[in-house]
């Protein structure tokens, strides 16, 4: 464990996606990447191609790469979509996907959260839920709203 709360934000989310994914793998047989870029486009569809690269902080490259096989695995659908843009949404089969096993996941990081190594001595309270993702979307808005060194 680092010194740095920075390095540690590093680490946690590294092992809360190396959880996730073996969790996902042996529980779905799919990849948390998988299910990442299938849930990015859940809370955004439709979306372009570009769009979701944005979203998932990828190349657009990238993301045209994957969508053919994700085509024909059936997880999702293209379309025409304005001009020259083809937009993306998820099969029934990848809404499915994305409701349980996010429904799921979300469970499993949640009983984390009731851990009794968080409050050894009894004196701060369970961490609770709700108030900690409000505090990591606070967090993630004030971090996307600073401007960046030049």
């Amino acid at each position: 464990m680092a010194d740095r709360i920075t390095v540690t934000l590093h680490e946690l989310v590294s092992e809360l996606d190396l959880y996730a994914d073996a969790w996902l793998r042996s529980r779905h047989g799919i990849s948390y990447n998988l299910f990442e870029f299938l849930a990015a486009l859940a809370e955004r569809q439709p979306i372009d191609i570009t769009g979701l690269a944005q979203c998932l902080r990828v190349s657009k490259a990238a993301v045209s790469k994957r969508v053919p096989t994700m085509v024909a695995d059936g997880w999702i659908v293209t379309s025409p979509g304005v001009g020259r843009r083809v937009e993306l949404t998820l099969t029934q089969r990848g809404a499915e996907l994305v409701q349980n096993a996010g429904g799921e996941l979300e469970r499993e990081f949640t009983a984390i959260l009731s851990d009794p190594r968080l409050d050894p001595a009894h004196t701060l309270g369970a961490v609770e839920p709700e108030a900690f993702h409000t505090h990591l979307r606070t967090l993630t808005q004030i971090i996307t709203e600073k401007e960046l060194p030049s």
